[in-house]
């Protein structure tokens, strides 16, 4: 059998993700909710995820109020994104609004690490740093503490999942990401790369994905993906960095009584 093209290698690379760092899944036709109460204000950990190119696409906010209980806000990730299109005027009609992005990927094949690489870290050494940016970004105290606890979560996601960080000179934590290596299925994926307000333009970023690659080639794994915002700046970052567009993918978000939950 000849291997899975690219995209959809990457697609189910991230259903199996969300479904092995799940704590609770619900099978439905085409699609499946994780739910986790340890973190009900994570929406990465309570969604429904749509990861069959045929499912209804009238059938989906009912999914998700079915599935994943009352709540606030329903999110509803489409990884196939002609379904995502096809399904947005119903998820529209039902009170969801959109965002889109993009897969971008790149081979590792080269890719070596800086001079002054970024290191893995424990979870206990960005905390403080995660936490004190997330608190610049939302006001509520209990959903700043998930946001940055929930990457306990992740680790349950793929066969390795690093935690990296470039420090300054002074030993300062100035930017994180994540790295998800899966051998087997010869992928890596760069998640939720962030640098810190006081030390962007200072080539944090940079130092991240480029070890994040150096790493994925050491393994053995040629092909190294990320996801970014259709809409902002990113994803040119990235393509000037070797990443090229494969396809797609599409969350849409909703209240409770546009779901009828």
């Amino acid at each position: 059998m000849p291997p899975l093209p690219l995209l959809a290698r990457t697609s189910a690379f991230r259903a199996a993700f969300a479904r092995r760092q799940a704590v609770e899944t619900v099978e439905l036709p085409g699609a499946f909710a994780v739910r986790d109460p340890e973190f009900p204000l994570s929406q990465e950990h309570n969604q429904l995820i749509v990861d069959a190119p045929d499912a209804d696409p009238a059938a989906l906010a009912g999914s998700a109020a079915q599935s994943l209980g009352q709540r606030e806000h329903y999110r509803i990730t489409v990884v196939d994104g002609p379904l995502g299109e096809r399904a947005t005027p119903a998820l529209t009609a039902a009170g969801f609004s959109r965002d889109s992005a993009v897969v971008l990927a790149r081979q590792t094949a080269g890719c070596t690490l800086p001079g002054a690489a970024a290191r893995p870290a424990a979870l206990a050494g960005i905390r403080e740093a995660v936490f004190r940016q997330q608190s610049s970004w939302f006001q509520d105290e209990e959903l700043v503490r998930q946001l940055t606890d929930r990457r306990a979560a992740r680790l349950r996601g793929a066969e390795e999942v690093l935690f990296l960080a470039a420090r300054t000179p002074e030993g300062h934590v100035a930017a994180w990401c994540d790295l998800y290596l899966d051998r087997a299925a010869g992928l890596a994926q760069l998640e939720d790369l962030v640098t810190a307000e006081p030390y962007r333009g200072q080539g944090h970023g940079d130092t991240l994905l480029a070890t994040g690659l150096a790493l994925a080639a050491a393994a053995g794994i040629p092909q190294l993906f990320l996801l970014a915002e259709a809409s902002d700046w990113p994803r040119n970052w990235y393509a000037r960095r070797g990443f090229t567009e494969i396809g797609r993918s599409h969350s849409f978000l909703g209240g409770s009584c546009a779901t009828g939950g």
